[in-house]
């Protein structure tokens, strides 16, 4: 059973590293695979203080020495000690799942997510099992409907989750005007920003897609939602960057980024009908996007005045910039009526049953969440229009000190 498992790893490992271009996919040495996949897992075992760069920094100053040692005989009689010795280590550290140091020694191109990561998704998956499972005829309330599905939506969520604070902490960073993948960070704010950009950068949800993939669940459709989530953030560090440098937007990308935002709802949606073996519902993927996009300007209004402190996206900080503080209300109503027209039509296309239930749970989360600035079942006040961010800042700033 041990060695099975250690294949399995090997194997896992060989896949992974075929997924980000370091083994050749027709590679048919797979002596060289199987070498570099048990390389890789030595490199994640924990060893002290010691993090992957410096564990690197020592096999390039020592390999040679080794080498010599090796050819030389002073190595080779306890050759298969050590390397008993080895394997051992590398299959404690893969079986251990309590390693505490396991996050900060396992390579960023690994699909792994972060207990805050959970934490943070904890609230969407509850919202997204109440809400949603309605519609595939699933109750949210019996224990057996949501821990069957549950394993592989938490994963899918936190890492996307996991993603979504990366992109945050950029967009806290000071830009000069420069797009914030493309500067140059100094030391103060090199450990900060330099995990946040590397996986961000080079295709950051590869690694979900590989996992999705290998466990048979991946479909075109979802990898597209996928894609839509990076555009996303493109589009949010875009927009923040120009908001933040005093700069022109486009109307467009705001348009779409808000379109966009509820991207991880539609992956978790299409995962369960996969998962499930049915078909698509397309009017209720049609409705549920426009009740998403509904969702996302609520929540926006919400927190508009949190998302101009953190510099985050908010399509009412967009509509602002692009029409002025004085036409940007009118504007982003007319926005919202035009959605709500499209949502009430949808929504009369249900049935009466499926109507009434998912109206009952829109009351339901607008009441817990407390919110006052308007849903798609009732009322919408918008907030007080800040014209001038910066000086918000400054004077929230100054008011906390």
């Amino acid at each position: 059973m041990e060695g099975l498992k250690k294949l399995e790893q090997v194997q896992r490992t060989i896949h992974v590293l075929q997924s980000i271009g370091i083994i050749n996919p027709s590679n048919k040495d797979a002596d060289s695979d199987r070498f570099l996949a048990n390389f890789t897992l030595l490199l994640v075992q924990h060893c002290g203080k010691l993090d992957i760069t410096t564990k690197c920094q020592l096999i390039a100053e020592h390999i040679a020495k080794i080498s010599t040692a090796y050819l030389t005989g002073a190595l080779q009689c306890d050759s298969g000690e050590v390397g008993n010795r080895i394997e051992s280590a590398v299959s404690l550290h893969c079986y251990h799942e309590a390693d505490p140091d396991l996050v900060q020694s396992i390579s960023d191109e690994v699909a792994m997510v972060r207990l805050d990561a959970m934490l943070r998704a904890s609230s969407t998956l509850e919202d997204f099992c109440r809400s949603y499972f309605m519609f595939h005829k699933l109750d949210a309330y019996q224990p057996q409907s949501i821990f069957r599905y549950l394993p592989m939506l938490s994963f899918t969520e936190s890492y996307i989750y996991q993603l979504d604070g990366l992109n945050e902490k950029l967009l806290l960073l000071p830009t000069g005007g420069a797009t914030l993948l493309d500067r140059d960070y100094d030391e103060d704010e090199l450990s900060l920003s330099s995990t946040s950009a590397r996986m961000l950068r080079h295709d950051p949800v590869k690694p979900l897609v590989v996992i999705l993939e290998y466990h048979g669940l991946l479909t075109q459709r979802i990898k597209e939602e996928l894609s839509s989530g990076v555009e996303y953030w493109a589009l949010e560090r875009k927009l923040c960057c120009a908001l933040m440098s005093d700069n022109e937007i486009s109307i467009e990308d705001a348009i779409r980024a808000i379109h966009l935002k509820s991207f991880d709802y539609r992956v978790l949606n299409l995962l369960l009908y996969h998962m499930r073996g049915e078909k698509v519902n397309e009017l209720h993927m049609e409705f549920l996007s426009l009740s998403e996009l509904l969702v996302e300007v609520s929540d926006d209004l919400f927190d508009y005045e949190d998302d101009i402190l953190n510099n985050n996206f908010n399509i009412l900080r967009m509509f602002v910039r692009f029409y002025g503080a004085s036409a940007a209300p009118a504007m982003l109503a007319k926005f919202i009526t035009e959605a709500e027209e499209k949502y009430d039509q949808l929504l009369k296309k249900l049935g009466p049953e499926l109507s009434l239930k998912y109206q009952k749970r829109c009351e339901e989360a607008t009441k817990e969440g407390g919110k006052t600035s308007g849903s798609p079942l009732g009322t919408w006040q918008l907030p007080m229009v800040v014209e001038d961010e910066a000086k918000y800042r400054t004077e929230c700033s100054t008011s906390k000190s």
